[in-house]
């Protein structure tokens, strides 16, 4: 095919998203070399140039092809790109209209394409250093041998993502050590034939209520949007052990299109001066938890953009503190949060081992 420059052909604006992904999934990387690229960027039909940029001719705007630079080569071996990126649907710039436009993205691909066989949220650290949108960073990935196909949250809207599995898979891993914070978000996985080999990080542990505040506060600001996007709703209760007795249940963190949490906290708590409401100030955390006196400490926070991260966190953290726990290394996830559809989900960004 004799290679293009400038614009792409007026028929690549009108190509679905499906297909185009279908066409990425099927692309021929060899490795990701410089001459490999641009052939692949040429047998789909677009615009070479010396620079990052890739004309596509779609309506949602060019690609981006991302060098091999400072932040990825210590995770490569060998790629001179570690990933090519194209916008598929712009949407406005608020956490429900994001939030959204990746979901119709995703069941467009999930048609074609079949359940990702990764899902997760970026937080705060996406693979080399890529700044993150402050609606919520959800991704979804279809994961191959060589190369991954990618959905994510993108400056504008969704993105899909063509890139080498092992760079980003080896960032991922690398991040692993045990300094507080250095994971954010969760990762879940299929147990499918396409994650055979895939490798984990060892996460971290929080062991100051600092941190803990911090990985409570990122958490839950954006989650609300991030399970709207990935159509996964998630129940995580969370223990909490305190002497005398043993580990009971604390909390329980409810998130579909909105974020709502309950404290088992007993009478000696004071609700208001804690930040909780009741089941009659909240009327809609009814749906989780019908009996209006269990739990009887309850808090609607909202749906995508809605949620005052930093103000929730403080409030699971007094109220933790108040009931007798004495450090985060006490705090427990419970087993039943690990299951998000067919899904088991680590929350990498929490630092909490699961019960």
């Amino acid at each position: 095919m004799t290679e293009q420059r400038g614009s792409a052909p007026q028929s690549a604006t009108d190509e679905t998203i499906a297909a185009l992904a279908v066409r990425l999934r099927a692309a021929d990387t060899g490795g990701w070399t410089s001459d490999a690229t641009r052939a692949v960027v040429v047998r789909l039909g677009w615009g070479w140039s010396d620079s990052p940029t890739v004309a596509t001719g779609r309506s949602t705007g060019d690609a981006r092809l991302r060098p091999t630079g400072k932040y990825e080569e210590r995770h490569v071996a060998g790629e001179a790109y570690v990933e090519l990126a194209i916008p598929v649907r712009h949407a406005e710039p608020d956490a429900a209209s994001q939030a959204e436009a990746f979901r119709l993205v995703k069941e467009e691909l999930t048609a074609a394409l079949g359940e990702a066989s990764i899902m997760g949220v970026h937080g705060r650290l996406a693979p080399f250093a890529r700044a993150v949108p402050g609606w919520g960073s959800p991704y979804l990935r279809w994961r191959g041998e060589s190369d991954t196909l990618e959905l994510r949250a993108g400056p504008t809207g969704p993105e899909l993502v063509l890139q080498p599995t092992d760079p980003a898979e080896n960032w991922f891993v690398r991040q692993g050590y045990d300094d507080e914070l250095a994971i954010t978000g969760f990762f879940g996985f299929r147990p499918d034939a396409s994650n055979g080999g895939l490798t984990f990080p060892g996460g971290w542990r929080a062991r100051s209520w600092e941190a803990m505040t911090r990985a409570l506060a990122a958490f839950l600001t954006t989650l609300p949007a991030e399970t709207t996007a990935l159509r996964t709703p998630m129940w995580m209760p969370i223990y909490g052990r305190i002497e005398g007795k043993g580990a009971p249940i604390l909390f329980d963190i409810d998130c579909g299109d909105r974020l709502m949490l309950a404290s088992f906290a007993d009478e000696s708590v004071d609700p208001v001066s804690l930040g909780w409401g009741t089941a009659a100030e909240y009327p809609t955390t009814g749906r989780p938890w019908p009996d209006a006196t269990c739990p009887r400490l309850r808090i609607d926070a909202g749906g995508p953009g809605e949620p005052s991260g930093q103000a929730l966190a403080e409030t699971i953290v007094a109220t933790a503190r108040a009931m007798g726990v004495e450090s985060p290394e006490d705090l427990l996830i419970g087993s039943e949060a690990g299951d998000m559809g067919t899904y088991g989900v680590t929350f990498y960004g929490l630092g909490l081992p699961m019960a």
